[in-house]
């Protein structure tokens, strides 16, 4: 004969398990939404979320030569870990894009924790539309399709010392200031990467 409690248990572990399930299906529905609605307002997005690492996002930036006081911008910065490393350790001060309303929410819940609010602004919206003359840094992790469309905005609207470094996808008809091909990293500068082999510029 099973003893009481073990009815008890199992109606517990079921109860749970239900519990678990349905919560599941509410935090899918919830993502679902939330994606529906970013793609509506901002367009289907040019890469899936996959966060940088801490040691590579340190790599980069250092690659890149930031500075103090310079501004970075970060085109889908996700959790907005490197705007973070940024303020932090370059003493930088660092702009943010993010076309998914819920990665901007957990960036600036981030930004805030890290109390770097007064550095660091996460806009939420489509990166394409976004202006980068103010720019001296631009980070870029997204994919090979992005790059070469953001390719012709950047040469148009960065300006001369502005650098930009690329995480595993090389900006394809860019010269390489700076690369790193054991991590995949790739640094390039307005206007010395837009030139060809014999140095001619070409038009932006």
């Amino acid at each position: 004969m099973t003893p009481k409690y073990d009815f008890i248990a199992i109606d517990y572990i079921r109860n749970g398990r239900v519990a678990v399930g349905q919560l599941l299906i509410i935090i899918t529905f919830i993502c679902l939404i939330i994606l529906i609605i970013s793609i509506l307002k901002f367009g289907v997005p040019c890469a899936i979320y996959v966060p940088t690492p801490i040691k590579i996002a340190r790599r980069a930036l250092s690659l890149a030569g930031l500075k103090p006081h310079e501004i970075l911008y970060d085109l889908g910065c996700g959790d907005g870990r490197v705007l973070i490393l940024a303020t932090i350790e370059y003493g930088a001060f660092a702009v943010g894009v993010e076309c998914n309303p819920l990665l901007a929410w957990i960036a600036r819940r981030n930004v805030r924790r890290a109390n770097v609010e007064e550095f660091v602004k996460v806009i939420t919206g489509n990166l394409f539309n976004i202006n980068l003359h103010k720019a001296d840094v631009v980070f870029l992790y997204l994919s090979q399709y992005a790059n070469e469309r953001l390719k012709d905005k950047m040469a148009k609207e960065l300006k001369h010392g502005a650098r930009v470094v690329t995480y595993i996808f090389p900006i394809v008809g860019w010269k390489p200031l700076v690369k790193d091909e054991k991590q995949n990293i790739y640094v390039y500068e307005i206007p010395y990467s837009l030139s060809d082999e014999k140095g001619n510029i070409s038009p932006k």
